[in-house]
């Protein structure tokens, strides 16, 4: 009794397994992969820059004094524009020794400050006025995620539009009634941009008091790209 109890217990496990085997079954022939995608070209809208200062002397305590002091001018500078962003970005200090690397010479220190906004005008201007001391290390312009997130939107509708035109079309062309949506992945990570040159503004100053063209304001512009990929059974 105990034999015959588990070969039916058996039995039905392969039969209820069978039978939730068999719609998948169902989708291995008429299956065709598909993909398609949109894309857009942005003009940037978020400027970030690094600027740097480098300073030498021989008390480790009073290059630290030094350097301190023009970080915290750096920030009382940029209140001023409260439409840019500050931060304190990487610092270090370390030894400067001889030619046969056995005498200290001095000691040397290295601090940097990062902008980000979308006020171009007010970072050009800021920019300007920290070149007094500061030095600029990179320049670079991107879309913001707010408008990242917007045109990602548009596009996904987009994609998947033109994911739908292209099943309706091989349908068609296979004279087949309908498809069904076996699978489907949405993309959102494609993000390019286009290098810009580096503007004559941001070359180091000798005073305060440097002009910033505002034509040489260059943001350029980032392609944007969804992609919908997937497979359907076309019935």
């Amino acid at each position: 009794m105990r034999l015959l109890a588990l070969t039916s217990l058996i039995l039905a496990s392969t039969l209820a397994t069978g039978a939730f085997a068999a719609p998948a079954e169902s989708l291995n022939y008429n299956v065709v992969n598909l993909s398609a995608e949109a894309s857009r070209e942005i003009s940037n809208d978020e400027m970030h820059a690094v600027l740097y200062i480098e300073k030498s002397n021989k008390q480790p305590a009073e290059l630290a004094t030094q350097i301190n002091q023009l970080m915290n001018q750096a920030i009382a500078t940029a209140r001023k524009y409260p439409t840019v962003k500050i931060e304190t970005g990487a610092q270090s200090t370390y030894p400067i020794y001889d030619n046969d690397n056995r005498k200290l010479k001095e000691w040397r220190g290295r601090a940097q400050i990062r902008l980000e906004s979308k006020d171009f005008k007010a970072t050009s201007q800021l920019i300007a006025e920290l070149q007094q001391h500061f030095q600029t290390q990179s320049l670079n312009f991107s879309i913001s995620n707010e408008k990242r997130t917007n045109v990602e939107n548009e596009l996904m509708i987009e994609a998947s539009k033109s994911f739908q035109q292209r099943a309706k079309t091989l349908t068609q062309a296979w004279n087949k009634a309908n498809y069904q949506v076996v699978n489907l992945n949405i993309n959102t990570n494609q993000y390019s941009s286009q290098p810009i040159p580096r503007m004559a503004m941001l070359k180091a100053a000798s005073s305060a008091d440097v002009a910033v063209p505002e034509q040489e304001l260059q943001a350029g512009e980032s392609s944007i790209t969804v992609v919908v990929n997937g497979a359907i059974q076309m019935k």
